[in-house]
């Protein structure tokens, strides 16, 4: 069985409706802001505190609103599975890319994806927020 991290993750808007996606430094895949948890935190706590940290969005943790939770293959780690929690954040963001965040890059959702987007987002996140709610 493959190892498999836990994280959660954080879907953020901006005023064009387009989506932030962020990519790490030392790796070629997009993905949302969003990470490990530290001890004791919830999926939600986590989402909140790497979402600071990453792209500089403070948002309370229960102002998050829940998306799903998946399995899916890891973007930067050969072999390995994450289980992610991912979020909406409600509201119109503007982000800056701080800690192992190399670039920040908003993503249209109505135009044809580029091929460097992580599993998670292209398997289960997009169709996910191209449901009908």
């Amino acid at each position: 069985m493959n190892p498999r991290i836990v994280v959660s993750a954080v879907c953020v808007f901006d005023a064009d409706g387009r989506l932030l996606t962020v990519r790490k430094r030392g790796t070629d895949k997009f993905m949302h802001p969003g990470g490990k948890p530290e001890a004791g935190e919830t999926a939600a706590e986590t989402a909140s505190r790497e979402l600071e940290e990453e792209v500089g969005i403070v948002l309370a943790p229960e102002r998050l609103k829940l998306l799903g939770t998946w399995l899916a293959d890891a973007a930067n780690e050969a072999a390995t599975q994450i289980e992610a929690t991912v979020f909406t954040a409600p509201g119109i963001w503007s982000a800056r890319p701080s800690a192992e965040i190399a670039e920040i890059r908003w993503l249209d959702l109505a135009a044809e994806l580029p091929d460097d987007l992580a599993p998670l987002l292209t398997d289960h996140v997009l169709p996910a927020l191209a449901a009908p709610a």
